[in-house]
């Protein structure tokens, strides 16, 4: 009865100061270590001397639950004089020092790895510095910088380095050969966040693409290597909310990249695509997640196409890179449910079903409703999440196809699918 009486009155208390014309005396930042407290107040809409708004504060609360540097934050509004309250915004910070491991195999079932190191807040601005080094076969790295609020709480910065080469097979009407592929690439990008919900991203990438048949090439395969230009541009709607390892809202992720190559031989192209998330909680411990992507680039009759079939990006279980198009339509769903749950560490389980279809090259749209190009996977899987280390969620999946020409298999990964 005390518990319950205690909290009537806090809950009349919170109304009576948020029903006054109150100002805000000080923004104070608590709980933050590594996080720089300037760096908080800097990309905060509540200032000291505005007048006290719930709904901004909680549009604020829910930017810094984005940040990968917390994992939970929440606010407290306290009268101060007059008609005047202190706001306390209170942080719990994740560990964002983080190695990566992920680990697979090739297309030849060799075991292949790429282990990495990133600092997600580095100078305790949420600056995201690190790289990792790949074997799939051949040798690999990256190099990656992102900094969204190096400017101001709008203007930010991204550049990019990688030095990529793996094996990767090519689709011939009469055989699936080997290639060598490598892709050496330098980005910069300029990144513009409009408010609390829209982000773009524009820049440049000056790419070399190489592709070198493997073995004896008797049928004369082509080969490729040619200094390309790509134009990139990302449009970005989020009203995601996050509470720990649950998440709520809408978000939309259009991306857009025009190539044109330094040789006259191969025409210019598009591609594009928009991923739709949309998140659902059910019940306490359940999380209904869904993934939707849509995407089409130059439909020109080539066994390169850009868009794969794959293990790690669309469909688990599928396997390795077994079949590429020039416009896909992709829907994951699952529904993920909290096992078990003490302190810093969670036990989550999924149910999945991955379902896609592909635009052949130099097909028509006809092509996605094709029952070979149709596939559908559905599975289960496990996650082990550690909720004060950003992203530290180790997950396992096993997909079972159901359709046509179907296989199975495990798909290990860090962070979740989607």
């Amino acid at each position: 009865m005390n518990k319950i009486l205690t909290i009537l009155i806090l809950s009349l208390f919170s109304v009576s100061l948020f029903s006054q014309d109150l100002t805000v005396a000080d923004l104070k930042i608590q709980g933050n270590k590594k996080l720089k407290t300037s760096f908080v107040k800097s990309i905060s809409t509540i200032k000291a001397g505005v007048k006290l708004d719930s709904l901004v504060i909680e549009q604020d609360i829910r930017r810094l639950r984005r940040l990968p540097s917390v994992s939970h934050a929440y606010y407290q509004v306290f009268h101060s004089a007059d008609n005047e309250c202190n706001v306390f915004y209170n942080i719990e910070e994740n560990f964002t020092l983080i190695p990566s491991v992920n680990f697979y195999t090739t297309d030849n079932d060799e075991f292949a790895y790429r282990i990495g190191l990133y600092e997600f807040n580095a100078f305790g601005r949420n600056i995201i510095f690190g790289g990792f080094y790949q074997k799939d076969i051949y040798d690999s790295h990256a190099i990656n910088l992102r900094a969204p609020f190096l400017f101001s709480k709008h203007w930010g910065l991204a550049a990019n380095y990688q030095d990529l080469t793996t094996q990767e097979p090519v689709f011939f009407e009469d055989e699936t050969a080997q290639y060598k592929y490598n892709n050496k690439s330098y980005e910069i990008l300029g990144l513009y966040r409009f408010d609390f919900h829209n982000r773009l991203e524009f820049g440049a990438n000056y790419f070399t693409e190489d592709y070198r048949f493997k073995g004896e090439n008797v049928n004369n395969r082509p080969e490729l290597n040619v200094h390309k230009w790509l134009a990139k541009g990302i449009y970005e709607y989020n009203n995601l909310d996050y509470f720990y390892q649950f998440v709520t809202g809408f978000r939309s992720i259009f991306n857009f990249q025009y190539v044109t190559s330094t040789n006259d031989m191969l025409p210019d192209f598009f591609i594009g695509w928009n991923d739709f998330f949309y998140f659902k909680r059910i019940g306490e411990k359940g999380n209904w997640a869904n993934r939707l992507r849509m995407g089409l680039s130059t439909n020109d009759e080539t066994p390169f196409a850009p868009f794969s079939v794959d293990n790690n990006l669309n469909l688990r279980g599928v396997g390795n890179t077994i079949d590429r198009g020039t416009g896909v339509i992709v829907l994951n769903t699952e529904y993920r449910h909290t096992l078990y749950e003490k302190k810093w560490f969670v036990l989550q389980g999924n149910a999945f079903v991955d379902a896609g279809s592909w635009r052949n090259p130099g097909g028509d749209f006809g092509d996605f409703s094709k029952d070979d190009n149709i596939k559908v996977y559905p599975g289960l899987g496990l996650r082990f999440i550690h909720k004060k280390i950003y992203n530290a969620i180790f997950r396992i999946d096993y997909g079972y196809g159901v359709t046509k020409n179907s296989t199975n298999g495990f798909v290990f990964g860090i962070g979740q699918y989607f």
